[in-house]
């Protein structure tokens, strides 16, 4: 394993770390934002620059992680099987498929509804159904992990394999976290619209990112 991965470099930790760190970063500050309206309070009142605020902050969070993702792959061993002509191939199209989930993912949800707006109270109005809700319910997650993989296996790294694999079970963490907050703030929102009583069932899911990441949820008209 060692001639694969050489775990004596720290770059490969600090990437790591900060793969861990980015979904951890914004579930607890989403909410706090929820919960006590801080991000809210910070921006004077306004829910909309709050949530502005913490998409510039998720997205360069999620640069500095790709930058330091390349940086530890730069600085670990390449495997021949992973530089043939099929395995490049195959780090193209993932590359590939994987930023068309992400994009075509935040262009569907809009910036609120890609930066956890839903927890600032900027809901959406009627389910996302079309692509690329209709392949994944979370393309940016998946999406993300792909290119992920891709990039590993364009460059021929081993270790990027290992990151990735931390990707997404670190992504998959979050969306058990996630999904069942999410669907609480609608299903709220619905028993309140309808005057039901507070026990009522869940509603609909809400779109968030991993600015990366996402899932689907209702969409304003």
């Amino acid at each position: 394993m060692d001639q694969l991965v050489d775990f004596g470099q720290p770059s490969l930790y600090i990437a790591a770390a900060m793969v861990v760190f980015n979904p951890t970063f914004w579930n607890t500050v989403a909410r706090l934002e929820y919960h006590n309206k801080t991000l809210t309070k910070l921006a004077g009142g306004n829910a909309l620059y709050g949530c502005y605020g913490l998409a510039v902050t998720i997205f360069a969070l999620g640069l500095i992680r790709d930058a330091l993702y390349e940086r530890a792959l730069r600085q670990q061993p390449s495997h021949p099987a992973l530089l043939s002509f099929a395995s490049q191939g195959l780090a193209a199209g993932l590359v590939a498929s994987g930023n068309t989930l992400v994009l075509s993912s935040m262009w569907a949800l809009g910036i609120t509804g890609t930066y956890l707006g839903d927890y600032f109270g900027i809901l959406m109005d009627e389910m996302v159904t079309g692509f690329p809700f209709n392949v994944t319910d979370a393309p940016m997650y998946y999406g993300s992990a792909m290119s992920f993989l891709g990039t590993a296996l364009w460059f021929g790294k081993p270790a990027g394999i290992l990151l990735t694999a931390l990707v997404f079970v670190v992504y998959k963490i979050a969306l058990s976290f996630e999904d069942p907050f999410t669907a609480e703030i609608y299903a709220k929102r619905d028993r309140e619209t309808k005057g039901l009583p507070k026990s009522g069932g869940a509603g609909p899911k809400g779109g968030t990112m991993e600015p990366k990441g996402g899932k689907i949820g209702p969409k304003k008209e």
